[in-house]
């Protein structure tokens, strides 16, 4: 072995010769982050709009979520949730200090489609049906039960042989559609903004709908929180801003700034039907994501990080209406989706040229920004600027 640094074409063919090749990555190797900002192995800085895909919900190594890691690494890494934990307990204090109702519980996991799966499960032994209700437009992850609910055909390929035939995909914003919520049905999973699919949301109205729905069949309804979550749309949980109590909400990405963790919000009501040995999972709830979680919540607290998310989401959107060559902005708060009139993979290339990271999406004239909630009002400003001169020379 060397210490010798890589090369950034060292990086790309070990990983070429070393992994799977199932992704399609970025020209871009991040070696440190600060904030909202990334340095690659050749020293280029970069506006990171992107986050990691959401997860870098308070910045780059926030200093008080690294302090909080390294801390908790020195006291011991890791043990399961076969024993009691200080620190798990203290960050579930912590978070259910938002949640949006008395008498919550959580359940921790790994990611994002292992939280969809338990809570798929938990309506399953709550109602005793197997019909899970999911809209077409959506992404709930890649294990079999997840991309049985995903209404992106792309990724429902992804399963090889088959999918479970008791998931039903409807409309994503038809009224009509919501007929399939009946007698039969475990539970409804809601994406409430369709983020892969490209920043697509319903009416508010449509989500009360589908509540008063489950709630007349005795339905449980699981609201997929994975991105839209922890304050990214200007209220810690996006159903908070659609007067909408969801029985089960999961969460993953941004929830312990990085470190990977996942889990299950659920009602008192349905938490109460859970016995011994009907969920597990070795790392969930671990000492070093539990630090992590802890501090995040502290961060998104101390420094108001929602209602920036809420303000830099509103500046975005009143800054890119007025960018000629921008269709529509979807989405909320810091989940943007901008339409542009051709595709966006060549406007994400250019502004990665001038040092701006983006994210796109199953729709190929959408563009995505998932930025940590620490963006600033001078960053913004900065990638409408980028923008624009890009546009203008796309125009010319």
């Amino acid at each position: 072995m060397t210490n010798e640094k890589m090369s950034f074409a060292t990086i790309q063919s070990v990983t070429a010769e070393t992994e799977l090749s199932v992704y399609s990555r970025m020209p871009l190797a991040p070696a440190t982050g600060r904030g909202c900002r990334i340095t690659d192995e050749l020293g280029k800085e970069y506006l990171d709009l992107y986050g990691g895909h959401a997860v870098a919900l308070t910045g780059h190594c926030h200093p008080h979520v690294v302090a909080a890691i390294q801390a908790q690494a020195q006291e011991l890494i890791f043990y399961s949730s076969a024993v009691y934990s200080r620190i798990r307990a203290e960050a579930n204090q912590a978070f259910l200090a938002n949640a949006p109702f008395p008498g919550a519980r959580l359940f921790h996991c790994c990611s994002g489609t292992e939280a969809n799966e338990v809570a798929f499960k938990m309506a399953r032994l709550a109602t005793g049906r197997e019909k899970i209700v999911s809209f077409n437009g959506s992404f709930h992850g890649r294990t079999i039960g997840s991309l049985s609910a995903c209404g992106i055909e792309k990724y429902r390929k992804t399963s090889g042989v088959g999918l479970i035939s008791s998931h039903v995909q409807i409309p994503f914003g038809e009224l009509d559609a919501l007929s399939a919520i009946d007698d039969q049905t475990a539970a409804i999973i809601v994406e409430p903004i369709q983020s892969l699919g490209g920043a697509v949301m319903a009416s508010d109205d449509y989500y009360r709908e589908i509540e008063k729905r489950c709630r007349a069949h005795g339905v449980k309804l699981i609201f997929d929180e994975i991105q839209t979550g922890l304050g990214r749309t200007g209220s810690f949980f996006f159903s908070q801003q659609v007067g909408v109590t969801p029985d089960l909400t999961t969460m993953a990405k941004g929830l312990a700034s990085g470190i990977p963790t996942a889990a299950v919000l659920a009602l008192p009501e349905i938490a109460a039907l859970s016995k011994g040995g009907d969920q597990g999972t070795t790392f969930g709830g671990g000492p070093v994501a539990m630090a992590a979680l802890k501090a995040t919540m502290e961060v998104i607290r101390s420094e108001q990080l929602v209602e920036n998310s809420k303000a830099r989401g509103e500046q975005l959107r009143v800054g890119l209406n007025a960018i000629p060559g921008v269709v529509a902005v979807r989405g909320r708060g810091l989940l943007v989706g901008i339409e542009f009139k051709g595709p966006a993979k060549e406007i994400q290339g250019k502004l990665l040229e001038k040092g701006i990271i983006t994210g796109g999406s199953s729709e190929p004239t959408v563009l995505r920004l998932l930025p940590p909630l620490t963006l600033q009002e001078a960053d913004v400003k900065e990638f409408l600027e980028v923008l624009n001169s890009i546009l203008e020379d796309v125009s010319s």
